[in-house]
């Protein structure tokens, strides 16, 4: 614990001197509330310090043993030969697990709450907290279930990559001009605090258990994943929206 704390104040300390050079020797003005300044700073040290902890100690470990479980073969094939491999099919408990992971963490990430928050402030109400959230909660899982498949069947991470950004450009010429800022910014605040350790874990944890499979190689790239499929659900959302809008439109006129 303490040796946690030190590491992070350490790594904070940076961050308040930069602040606080701005603030008293370019802006020259004093800080305002500067106990309740303080004690928040204390706050996020102390916050930091634990949520590391809780990552070593818990969710690290338990991505691993759910994939180590998921894929150990009496779980997979009870009823087959011990020396016949494992079709890529046979493996559909870990695609489950891997898209009800990269949801219901999505669902969790405080930084996609506050995005949602403030793009539905924004966009005066059009664009819903809840719906943002699960537009991108399902980019996600979906993302994580190829992504475990991709570790599963060692398909090279390449050819996802370049076929989602190559949707992403062609969906971002049609789909309504204020969504597609969001939608970028979407990708980026799922891969935060909550999201990252699990589906770090599970990748590891997978790459490790999988026949044939490195962890360096296999092992990492669903973070990756996890950013670039939000894009197409936001921008897919919008324009399912857009699309049920003109609908409606068109029905009233007619």
């Amino acid at each position: 614990m303490a040796l946690t704390l030190f590491a992070t104040i350490r790594d904070v300390l940076p961050i308040g001197i930069i602040l606080a050079f701005f603030q008293f020797a370019v802006l020259r003005e004093a800080i305002p509330n500067l106990k309740r300044t303080l004690v928040g700073f204390v706050y996020v040290i102390v916050g930091l310090a634990l949520f590391l902890i809780g990552l070593e100690e818990a969710l690290f470990p338990l991505g691993e043993i759910m994939a180590t479980q998921l894929t150990d073969p009496a779980f997979l094939a009870p009823d087959s030969d011990p020396n016949t491999p494992i079709a890529w099919w046979q493996y559909y408990w870990v695609f489950i697990f891997a898209a009800a992971i990269g949801f219901s963490t999505t669902i969790a990430e405080p930084s996609l709450i506050a995005v949602a928050l403030k793009a539905s402030e924004a966009s005066g109400g059009a664009m819903t907290p809840w719906g943002l959230r699960i537009a991108v909660a399902i980019g996600v899982a979906v993302s994580i279930a190829l992504g475990a498949f991709r570790i599963v069947t060692g398909t090279p991470l390449a050819f996802y990559m370049i076929a989602g950004y190559l949707l992403v450009v062609i969906q971002t010429m049609f789909a309504p001009r204020m969504i597609v800022p969001l939608a970028y910014d979407s990708g980026g605040v799922t891969t935060s605090t909550v999201t990252v350790p699990l589906v770090t874990a599970l990748g590891l944890g997978l790459a490790s258990t999988v026949p044939g499979r490195s962890v360096l190689i296999d092992g990492f790239g669903l973070i990756a994943l996890a950013s670039l499929f939000p894009m197409i659900t936001v921008m897919g959302y919008a324009q399912l929206s857009q699309f049920r809008g003109k609908k409606r439109n068109d029905d009233n006129e007619n």
